[in-house]
């Protein structure tokens, strides 16, 4: 549960922030008439998000013993890589995103084109839904029930719906900064957790050879079917009996990324000199 509250948390805030800026900015230029258009552009991503979960179970489902074992661990390996990334990007873009989206809407508004603001916001939470959908198959492959996985994934949505309107509206004012500062940092140990889970499967389906001795074996103290241990395996990778590659890849990964978070700056965005604008902006029309 609380491995897929903390993904869509995370994701979530993100959408909530993109569709707010969105929403925000036409509403300052008073042209609220145009919201349907950001909204079927999120409505489309959202249906993008879901159709490329269904693959993803469906093709699951198709596939047995070493193959989907294969599957499953080339997934979640590849879930890491974006996680990693996204990481960054956010840490690299954060400074900047209001300012890049409002920019996309003064070119959409210029050229008179509703369907460039419906592609804007289908592309912007598209991205995110489908980093999203990704990180929650590939962490639900060890999630002990189906039903809190769900759960935690329904709660972290609706707490960044809640925070994007709080948003919109203005009535306070949420520190981001920290947020993402803090939610990065988690979502390393989830990749890290991922990466060893990933480096498993791949093992048991024979595709990565000899990772080496187990130098302990904790089985006895927190079980791998326990409530406990089916946690502590889906959030942080546990595995009561690891392979020393597994160790040293977990920790290699985590040790290098969050130093390169820490140490890597914040690109500031460029100073842009404001320019007047007309008292009602262009009015879209179909393109």
């Amino acid at each position: 549960m609380l491995f897929s509250l903390l993904v869509t948390l995370r994701e979530g805030v993100e959408i909530a922030l993109v569709v707010t800026i969105l929403l925000g900015y036409l509403r300052s230029l008073d042209q609220r008439q145009h919201f349907r258009a950001i909204w079927l552009g999120v409505v489309a991503a959202a249906a993008l998000s879901l159709a490329f979960a269904a693959a993803l179970e469906i093709t699951s489902r198709e596939l047995d013993g070493r193959v989907l074992e294969a599957f499953e661990g080339f997934t979640m390996l590849f879930a890491v890589a974006v996680l990693t990334w996204m990481v960054f990007w956010m840490k690299r873009q954060s400074a900047g995103i209001s300012r890049d989206l409002r920019e996309q809407v003064d070119t959409a508004l210029s050229r008179g084109s509703i369907v460039a603001l419906a592609l804007l916001a289908f592309s912007s939470v598209g991205r995110e839904g489908i980093e999203t959908t990704l990180f929650l198959f590939a962490g639900s492959k060890n999630a002990g029930s189906g039903v809190e996985f769900v759960a935690g994934g329904v709660a972290g949505f609706a707490i960044s719906a809640v925070i994007g309107i709080v948003l919109y509206y203005g009535s306070a004012r949420i520190p981001l900064k920290p947020f993402f500062l803090v939610t990065g940092v988690v979502v390393v140990f989830l990749a890290g957790g991922l990466l060893s889970n990933g480096l498993a499967e791949l093992h048991e389906a024979m595709i990565i050879g000899d990772l080496g001795s187990r130098p302990w074996d904790m089985e006895s103290v927190i079980p791998m079917t326990s409530t406990f241990g089916k946690f502590l395996h889906t959030v942080l990778g546990y595995d009561s009996a690891p392979l020393m590659g597994q160790i040293v890849l977990y920790w290699g990964f985590i040790l290098t990324t969050l130093a390169a978070y820490f140490i890597i700056p914040v690109s500031r965005p460029p100073q842009v000199r404001r320019v007047e604008r007309a008292p009602a902006a262009p009015t879209i029309t179909e393109a």
